[in-house]
């Protein structure tokens, strides 16, 4: 599987990047998978993939993780050429068909129904959700709204991507990872959590022992936003961690 970085910023877009997004795409050459689709994504994703042929998955819906769903509706419904031929996989905490409908209707109060366009599934702690070629793990994470880490393994192959979503640092996130490749992990508060609110994210050393306990082969740094030092963040998570550290950023791919 390919894993392509949509949008890397943390808690908003930024200058040289989307808002949190990512596309897993599978071996086999069948439709690819969304992970998160946060502002400014949708002005990357044409350009690697066609979002009318893309199953979508959410870790949760703050804002800077799903705001820019309602122009993939649009995308799919009403793209002259490009437009969906068929429903897609989307899967999200409990409360997603409202949220997001709320925020694609076109007056106050209506929820857009987008069950046209796709199939609507919630997570389930603990239990597997098969999304195009991938199957994944949901386990919730420490984060102020309903939030899941995800372990998608490939069918076909068996390689493994765990994705943090927002956490702070935790042993379920340790867990899930285990014997994963690779760790793709946000480090918001960057160099160090020291005085940082508490139960929301990860510094760039709390996802290196992550990395370290769950033993992974490699650890992608994203969710950090523009006002931290990101090669300052992967120095200091080097301290913690002896395998391949990388900063996640638009359009890089992975190979698995």
């Amino acid at each position: 599987m390919r894993l392509t970085i949509i949008g890397s910023s943390g808690s908003l877009a930024g200058p040289q990047s989307p808002a949190s997004s990512y596309l897993l795409t599978p071996d086999d050459g069948s439709d690819p998978v969304i992970m998160d689709l946060g502002p400014g994504a949708m002005g990357v994703l044409p350009q690697v993939t066609d979002p009318g042929r893309a199953h979508i998955v959410f870790t949760h819906l703050h804002a800077d993780h799903c705001l820019d769903f309602p122009s993939l509706l649009v995308w799919r419904r009403f793209h002259p050429q490009l437009a969906a031929k068929s429903k897609h996989t989307f899967v999200g905490p409990d409360f997603s068909a409202k949220h997001l409908g709320l925020a694609s209707a076109d007056a106050p109060g209506d929820v857009d129904d987008f069950s046209d366009s796709f199939v609507i599934h919630s997570w389930r702690e603990g239990v597997v959700q098969s999304v195009g070629a991938f199957d994944f793990t949901p386990v919730r994470v420490i984060h102020p709204t309903e939030t899941y880490a995800l372990r998608a393994v490939e069918r076909g192959t068996g390689h493994t991507l765990v994705f943090s979503a927002d956490t702070a640092y935790c042993d379920q996130l340790v867990d899930l990872a285990k014997g994963a490749h690779t760790l793709l992990c946000e480090a918001s508060w960057g160099v160090s959590s020291e005085n940082a609110a508490p139960d929301m994210h990860m510094s760039g050393p709390e996802a290196a022992k992550t990395a370290t306990r769950a033993g992974v082969e490699r650890l992608i740094l994203t969710h950090i936003p523009p006002w931290i030092d990101a090669l300052a963040t992967v120095g200091a998570a080097q301290d913690h961690f002896s395998g391949e550290i990388d900063v996640a950023t638009p359009k890089k791919t992975y190979e698995f």
